[in-house]
């Protein structure tokens, strides 16, 4: 048989390494003036949709961009359409400010371009994660035997520990089975819980109603009492309880659940403890906070997300379980193309086996780098000067007559809202209070001076800043409260009519 033509090479995508380097120089540059600017710059320019596809899209090139033109193209994007998380006056939702080395370890990462679900395809990737996932573990107070891994945020974090606690505790074989050859299962989480949760109820075929919603207390922490009468109540119907969610800093107020006593229960009924720690399990890295979440090293899972409050870009996700053998028995397969002789190779555990993903990035990488450049203590130190950031906030409104605060601060959320302060206590006070302050967190957000999101606190709408920002000072924190009150009163002039006082 002829053999074929020998293919003659095809260079245009293999670029020559003085070629690459002259881009990640320029690259670099351009980070460099961002950083110097961005104190400086809008955190949001306010624009709409069409505005920013209009200036960002074109249609993709016959022959590649000349270099100089691709860089110009990137640096539209920077600084004529981005939004910046990275700002100091930015205190919205609870996303990081993005290390930098963080930033360097991704271009590490992606320069390497591992596939870290398979040992034998990243080697120091593996070995690194794995000692990362061993550390927070400790941190914790995990015993040996613990287990996790990277993901790519809370919402996979939570998932996969539901997951865990679904084969452990459903009493048969629900991998190959599935969720309707035993009693309903039922799992438990308040109500101020994330929703992830109860999408990772649907994602695990239990579906959405099979989570309880356990009511909060003054300071919006579950009912433990409630929590038991809800488990006692299911048993009696027919139904299998198997997991509690319990929370370490919610997503509205910051508020960690009485771990301990949820402890106490879910070793009295053989429930999985999993705790939501996505935004509040960094605290742990701080020897102030740490306390506040003492019961969290008798979980059976935890999951929280280091691009939140030890500031990593994005994205990455921890989910930690007390022992590893859980994550085996909920995830592990062994397809024929990844077989593989480890007595003769000496190889480690692929990443594959523990949760949903093959294919994995090197998540861990940005997040090791930072914590070996800045060190626990001095995690430890911003952390607890966010919480006090926060506290300082909350200091303020109760001084301002026209704000008033609306929960206590635990972490590094302060809730409160505006109110004129002619405004009066009568009827419709509290519906207009909601409109205005909605209002109110629109503007400020497209003013572009400073950013926050909001909560929804036993029906009322609040405003609701968030520290997790390195760049984040007191400044920052008085300029938010200046210019919330600013654009308050000229909305409240806007929207009611002078002579409209709820009295």
């Amino acid at each position: 048989m002829p053999v074929s033509q020998r293919p003659d090479p095809v260079p245009q995508l293999n670029w020559e390494p003085k070629r690459a380097r002259r881009l990640g120089e320029e690259a670099v540059g351009l980070w460099e003036e961002f950083l110097g600017r961005l104190p400086d710059l809008p955190i949001d320019r306010g624009l709409d949709q069409e505005q920013v596809a209009r200036g960002v899209l074109m249609d993709v090139p016959e022959e590649g961009l000349a270099d100089e033109d691709l860089l110009e193209h990137v640096r539209k994007v920077v600084f004529d359409y981005s939004m910046y998380p990275g700002h100091p006056g930015f205190m919205g939702y609870i996303s990081g400010a993005g290390t930098i080395p963080g930033v360097v370890a991704d271009f590490i990462a992606a320069m390497l371009n591992q596939n870290v679900g398979g040992w034998r395809l990243g080697p120091a990737a593996n070995e690194i994660e794995t000692h990362l996932i061993s550390w927070f573990a400790r941190r914790f107070g995990l015993p040996e035997g613990a287990g996790g891994l990277i993901v790519s945020g809370g919402a996979l974090a939570n998932f996969v520990g539901l997951k865990a606690a679904r084969e452990a505790k459903s009493g048969w074989d629900v991998r190959t089975e599935g969720v309707s050859a035993g009693d309903p299962l039922v799992l438990y989480a308040s109500a101020e819980a994330h929703d992830v949760n109860t999408r990772g109820a649907d994602m695990l075929g239990l579906g959405t109603q099979a989570v309880r919603t356990i009511p909060t207390d003054e300071n919006y922490r579950m009912q433990v009492d409630a929590l038991e009468a809800a488990v006692r109540s299911d048993i009696e119907s027919g139904m299998r309880p198997i997991a509690v969610v319990a929370s370490a800093g919610t997503v509205a107020t910051g508020a960690v659940d009485p771990l301990p006593d949820i402890a106490d229960l879910c070793e009295r009924f053989g429930l999985w403890l999993h705790v939501d720690a996505a935004y509040g399990g960094p605290a742990i890295l701080s020897d102030e906070l740490a306390p506040l979440l003492t019961g969290i090293e008798r979980a059976d899972s935890i999951a929280f997300d280091p691009h939140k409050w030890l500031y990593t870009p994005h994205s990455g996700g921890c989910v930690l379980v007390r022992d590893r053998q859980t994550l085996l028995d909920a995830f592990s397969i062994h397809p024929a193309y990844t077989r593989e002789d480890k007595d003769r190779t000496g190889h480690g555990i692929d990443m594959y086996e523990l949760g949903p993903q093959f294919s994995r990035s090197f998540w861990a990488f940005k997040i090791w780098m930072s914590l070996l450049a800045h060190g626990r203590a001095a995690y430890g130190k911003r952390i607890a000067h966010d919480v006090e950031l926060a506290k300082y906030l909350a200091d303020i409104v109760n001084q301002r007559p026209d704000l008033e605060l609306m929960a206590p601060v635990t972490l590094s959320i302060c809730c409160f809202r505006y109110v004129p302060q002619d405004l009066g206590e009568g009827g419709g006070r509290e519906e207009y209070l909601d409109e205005l302050n909605e209002r109110l967190m629109t503007e400020v957000q497209l003013d572009g001076r400073t950013y926050y999101s909001n909560a929804v606190l036993r029906g009322r709408f609040c405003l609701r800043p968030c520290i997790v920002n390195f760049r984040t000072e007191a400044e920052h924190i008085e300029q938010l409260v200046d210019v919330t009150g600013e654009i308050g009163q000229r909305l409240d002039a806007e929207l009611r009519d002078p002579s409209q006082v709820f009295s």
